[in-house]
């Protein structure tokens, strides 16, 4: 299943992982979210309901990495480094390149629907 993200001016296609995270995630499709910086490598957003969760340690999250930390917080990652803190995967972007600069180093408006 594919994923469309659009930041700005910017599209991006994301390949849904199959599960159950993703599954509960596409329910809530097409939105608009403003998602926050943290870190100078990610933005995030708490969604209002949980979502199911099967989190582990990636060890390292890699630019495009669509993640849920905790039951709530959706993560979208813009550049590639180790982590020890926990994550389900919801899905990843095919093809990153461009996507730290679209989403630039504030907050952001981005829209998720299916392709």
């Amino acid at each position: 299943m594919n994923l469309r993200i659009i930041v700005g001016q910017s599209e991006f296609t994301a390949t849904l992982y199959d599960n159950a995270t993703a599954t509960a995630f596409k329910t809530k499709l097409p939105m608009t979210i403003h998602m926050v910086e943290l870190n100078g490598n990610e933005k995030y957003y708490d969604l209002p309901d949980n979502l199911p969760t099967n989190a582990s340690n990636p060890g390292t999250i890699q630019s495009g990495d669509l993640m849920l930390y905790g039951s709530n917080t959706l993560v979208l990652f813009y550049k590639t480094f180790s982590t020890s803190y926990n994550y389900t995967r919801i899905g990843k972007i095919t093809d990153p390149e461009g996507l730290a600069e679209a989403l630039g180093s504030g907050k952001v408006d981005v829209t998720f629907e299916l392709k």
